[in-house]
């Protein structure tokens, strides 16, 4: 099989006037809880993976190879990304790989430097028609070595957005507007109307990082003003985890492989309600 160009999910997306979720995928439990989520509601499913994530499938070759076990039978489009990454070159070996998607993350650079990294992956990937996201602004948190303090100082500037695609030729910009990554301290609160301004002059669709924990009336409001895709990590890798914990508790409980039946289930529920509230969905 082939994944599906991730542009081509958005798109779809945006002519919904809704979002997708991109789901974080370490093993072929997780892929499958997503492949089956999906399959039963009739929703493209995107994968997000990683450098660390991909470690722990056998590199970038051992975790195309895990998706499309998991996806053998998807009647769904499904692509596979690769979520902040660092470097030119690690973009080009996902692509070799099989991945339809790349995220080259700058955004700890200075603006032109971004800017040069960015076009220079897009350059590569559109000659074979791979999918490339950007990012501007920075989430509060921390992701690998970087870590960022003071939300709104980090936040997505709407004119340098604007200029940020048109020189780089991205097909989508993940957006910083007060969401961050991994477990919120506090409840956050979304900068919408930093996202109406970014909307109303960038062309592209947009993405909102860090959506576990994300109160879903903001999340929400967010896919009415143009975020088409919305990364979840924490979330899932939660529910697996406590799934364990729970099982544990019951009576008669034994260490066997009904442990990984039940993440699995797990992590396919708590996508399955994420894809609903992504498209409006009861």
């Amino acid at each position: 099989m082939k994944f599906a160009p991730m542009k081509e999910i958005l798109k779809l997306a945006e002519e919904q006037k809704v979002a997708y979720g991109a789901f974080v995928t370490v093993s072929y439990e997780t892929a499958l809880a997503a492949i089956e989520a999906g399959s039963e509601l009739n929703c493209p499913v995107i994968f997000i993976t990683g450098t660390d994530c991909c470690d722990l499938m056998g590199g970038f070759e051992g975790t195309v190879e895990t998706v499309k076990r998991a996806a053998a039978n998807a009647q769904v489009p499904i692509a596979l990304h690769l979520d902040h990454c660092r470097t030119y070159e690690e973009c080009v070996q996902a692509i070799h790989a099989g991945y339809s998607s790349v995220m080259i993350d700058g955004s700890s650079l200075p603006f032109e430097e971004n800017i040069a990294l960015t076009k220079k992956v897009v350059d590569y990937a559109h000659t074979l028609g791979i999918t490339v996201e950007g990012e501007l602004g920075k989430l509060v948190g921390e992701e690998g070595n970087l870590v960022v303090k003071g939300p709104e100082g980090a936040q997505t500037d709407p004119q340098e957005a604007k200029e940020f695609v048109e020189r780089t030729g991205v097909d989508c910009l993940a957006v910083s507007i007060g969401t961050q990554h991994g477990h919120y301290i506090a409840a956050p609160q979304l900068n919408i109307e930093r996202l109406k301004a970014i909307q109303e002059v960038v062309e592209v669709p947009l993405v909102l990082h860090g959506g576990s924990g994300t109160p879903i009336d903001q999340v929400q409001e967010s896919i009415r003003h143009g975020i088409r895709k919305i990364n979840v990590a924490t979330d899932v890798l939660t529910a697996v985890a406590d799934s364990f914990e729970e099982l544990k508790k019951q009576p008669g409980f034994k260490y066997n492989t009904a442990m990984f039946v039940n993440s699995k289930n797990a992590a396919k529920e708590l996508i399955k309600g994420k894809m609903k509230d992504f498209r409006f969905e009861k």
